[in-house]
């Protein structure tokens, strides 16, 4: 474990990277190259059914600089500015998306021994307002998130989250849709040598008297070999099996079946990440 409770966004990140992280029904292709200069170049493809969705991704790192820039099939432009540390615990982002004008937005991260804090605020005349604070150790952290839009006034986001963490274990929970759901999750080390862990993950609606279970488990069958499998309350089971057949290049294959449908076809995904 690191130091400090780290940010808002870490509460219950391992739970959700067991069950659902590397999972998927698309198929994909991604490769990198990177060059002595700095400049990482990322190209990617997607296949969703008869949509195929593709961008170029493009890095560039200057000291405590980086910079990217996106563009992908629909014209859009994303450009992303980092500056790592210009403080101790510090780093500043800037993003904007061209053709929107509205998308500008800095962003301050503040990562310390006993807290963590992430706020951000939009460019725009009535920009949208966001602050995410945790505070406690690497132990035991208590955090909130909150989105306030200035031009009505109200609150868009209000969530609330508690994270406890020892050696082995990961437990969460978190009040989420301003109160309206809550979320519970678990992550469990069985096996440290073999990459061996189970999750849960529990979420009721208030509103609409719901309760969603998923479970998972993941195990390295080898160094370069690892499997997952998780199923959900309604009958979705799904598994995937990834291999880093050359260091930083992965395949992965996976499948879901609706186990309450037997008749419909499985949904199978395929994913190759490149990086020579």
């Amino acid at each position: 474990m690191g130091k400090g409770p780290g940010l808002y966004t870490e509460i219950g990140k391992k739970a959700r990277d067991l069950l659902y992280k590397d999972y998927q029904t698309d198929q994909k292709f991604t490769l990198t190259t990177s060059s002595p200069t700095g400049v990482t170049i990322t190209s990617a493809g997607t296949k969703k059914g008869e949509l195929f969705l593709a961008d170029v991704n493009t890095q560039l790192k200057n000291k405590n600089v980086t910079t990217d820039i996106k563009v992908d099939t629909n014209s859009n432009l994303f450009t992303t500015i980092t500056v790592d540390e210009p403080a101790p615990g510090l780093k500043a982002i800037f993003s904007f998306r061209v053709p929107d004008q509205r998308s500008g937005k800095i962003e301050l991260q503040y990562l310390h021994e006993y807290a963590g804090i992430s706020s951000s605020i939009g460019l725009t005349a009535n920009p949208v307002v966001n602050f995410s604070g945790v505070l406690g150790t690497n132990v035991l952290a208590l955090g909130t998130d909150i989105s306030f839009d200035t031009k009505t006034g109200n609150f868009t986001k209000c969530n609330a989250g508690l994270s406890f963490s020892n050696a082995d274990l990961i437990a969460s929970l978190a009040l989420n849709e301003k109160g309206d759901s809550v979320n519970a999750s678990y992550y469990h080390i069985v096996n440290p040598l073999t990459n061996t862990a189970v999750g849960a993950e529990v979420t009721h609606s208030f509103s609409t008297n719901v309760n969603t279970i998923t479970v998972g488990t993941q195990h390295a069958l080898d160094p370069l070999t690892t499997v997952k499998a998780r199923v959900n309350n309604v009958g979705k089971a799904t598994a995937l099996i990834q291999h880093e057949w050359r260091p930083k290049s992965l395949f992965t294959i996976s499948g879901e079946v609706d186990t309450k449908s037997i008749d419909k076809s499985p949904k199978v995904g395929l994913a190759l990440a490149l990086k020579p």
